[in-house]
């Protein structure tokens, strides 16, 4: 608009002239891209969407107790009907993100988040605890991909890959110190596990109304309703059946028609996709640069955390006999890589060998430190000689394989499916994460002596490395150039590409 207005100013005469327009104002020097205050918001969101998935678990005996049920199947909903809305409305909320507002589609997302939080730490039943837990799911399904558009939007093409390691690496941090966090909190009391998330709500809310960018959305045709119904039923539906085979049996009529309902809606959806003049996922996106790899090996990468982070936290609570907040701070020294590896090593590696090798490489450190647990772990409590070297080389298998994937991923979307892409990738790796601990469970078993437990979980670590090695085994799909034509993926007739601020 001022190039506009100077130039009807210099055709029609200088100021003070009969007749003739004054000259424009010059316009405010635009925000710097890629202002770093962006992503510390945005992180903050993803703080509370990560640490949530976890934080919970090491309350449950205590919300129990305080809520009069010892039902393991009810409380079990406090985490599942989370995991189950969160992982399902992902694609939905990253289709509708895409459509708007980026800005107050992520603050609309911490609200719903902030206030469903303060309602669980009120909750006086556990049905009723469950009921707001869904509701909180659905801010951070909102949040989530709408963070992740914000920062991809706010940096330019050449600082995108750092910034998104940064925002992956810190919901990695939050989920894996869920446990200590949790076992902190639950010393004061469990309503503080959900109360926490306010004062951090709060303060996003009030800087992310102040100063994150108001990146418009790209206008186009409202989201594939057909779609939407397709692949929300079909991911709750896979969630549904892998959180709750373990306790309805692998073989029950409940699981397999669960299942079975799951493969049907998303086969469903897939070929929907294909042929819809606007899907809520364009097949196009598979075809881009990195973006497939990135998919297929978060999958396994992501079966292989999700296992890990909960074997080790049932084998020192439950085996070792350890307290919630002695398992928590025993686990930190993992988180603790992460960062170190993501801002330190992993940048200057990929710039040398590019992302498949980081990302096999990160697969194999992983694997190893649970093989090292297979190999060292015993019944006597040896935590330096059987679990901190474990620890730390999954922590640093972590830091160089996700926030990698999630960067090479970002940097194959076009502008106008920022929050759909994401979304897509966040969904793949919360079922992801989902499939490894089913599988987990299912090898553990039910072991009913010492000896038979270290057993099960020396052949459930073995099973968690194949999985990260499966990814290692996948990386090399990153390495293949597979960009659509530049028609394939271009945006809606009536977008704009106005994610990319003035520099």
């Amino acid at each position: 608009m001022a190039e506009l207005s100077q130039a009807t100013a210099g055709s029609t005469g200088t100021a003070g002239s009969p007749g003739r327009a004054k000259p424009a104002k010059p316009a405010k020097p635009a925000k710097p891209a890629g202002s770093p205050e962006v992503l510390v918001i945005v992180c903050a969101g993803v703080v509370l969407a990560s640490l949530d998935l976890f934080i919970v678990n090491v309350a449950l005996p205590a919300i129990g107790r305080d809520l009069g049920s010892r039902n393991l199947g009810e409380l079990s909903w406090v985490l599942n009907g989370y995991a189950i809305v969160y992982a399902s409305l992902l694609v939905l909320a990253g289709k509708l993100a895409d459509r708007h507002r980026r800005k107050y589609g992520f603050l609309l997302g911490v609200a719903i988040f902030t206030v469903a939080s303060a309602a669980c730490g009120a909750a006086t039943s556990v049905g009723m605890l469950v009921a707001f837990r869904l509701v909180q799911a659905a801010g951070a399904a909102l949040l989530t991909p709408t963070s992740l558009s914000l920062v991809l939007a706010s940096y330019p093409a050449q600082r995108r890959s750092g910034a998104v390691r940064a925002w992956t690496a810190t919901g990695g941090v939050a989920a894996a110190f869920g446990p200590v966090i949790g076992g902190l909190l639950v010393a004061a009391s469990w309503r503080w596990v959900f109360l926490v998330n306010v004062p951090i709500g709060i303060a996003a809310l009030v800087v992310g109304w102040r100063r994150l960018p108001d990146v418009p959305g790209h206008p186009g045709p409202r989201p594939d309703a057909p779609g939407a119904v397709l692949v929300t039923a079909g991911v709750a539906a896979l969630t549904l059946g892998l959180v709750q085979g373990g306790d309805w049996g692998w073989g029950s009529v409940r699981t397999v028609a669960v299942l079975t309902a799951s493969a049907v809606l998303l086969a469903s959806f897939v070929l929907h996709c294909a042929r819809a003049s606007n899907p809520l996922v364009e097949p196009a996106l598979f075809r881009a640069r990195g973006y497939l790899g990135a998919t297929a090996v978060m999958l396994a990468f992501s079966m292989a955390f999700g296992a890990m982070l909960l074997s080790i936290v049932l084998w020192l609570q439950d085996d070792w006999g350890w307290s919630a907040l002695r398992t928590g701070l025993g686990v930190a020294p993992g988180p603790v890589m992460v960062p170190l590896f993501s801002f330190l090593i992993a940048g200057r590696l990929i710039a040398r060998f590019g992302p498949a090798m980081v990302v096999a490489a990160g697969c194999s450190v992983f694997a190893s430190g649970v093989i090292w647990w297979a190999l060292a772990i015993g019944l006597d409590a040896d935590y330096p000689g059987s679990v901190l070297g474990g620890m730390l080389l999954t922590g640093a298998g972590v830091g160089l394989t996700l926030p990698t994937l999630m960067a090479t991923a970002a940097g194959s979307l076009p502008a106008h499916a920022f929050a759909t892409g994401s979304a897509v990738v966040n969904m793949i790796r919360q079922v992801g994460m989902a499939i490894g601990v089913a599988v987990l469970v299912a090898v553990l078993g039910k072991p009913d002596t010492s000896v038979g437990r270290l057993i099960a979980f020396q052949h459930g670590w073995w099973a968690i490395a194949v999985m990260a090695l499966a990814g290692a085994v996948t990386a090399p799909l990153l390495r293949r150039r597979m960009s659509p034509p530049a028609t394939a993926m271009s945006p809606p007739a009536t977008a704009r590409s106005t994610d990319q601020p003035a520099p």
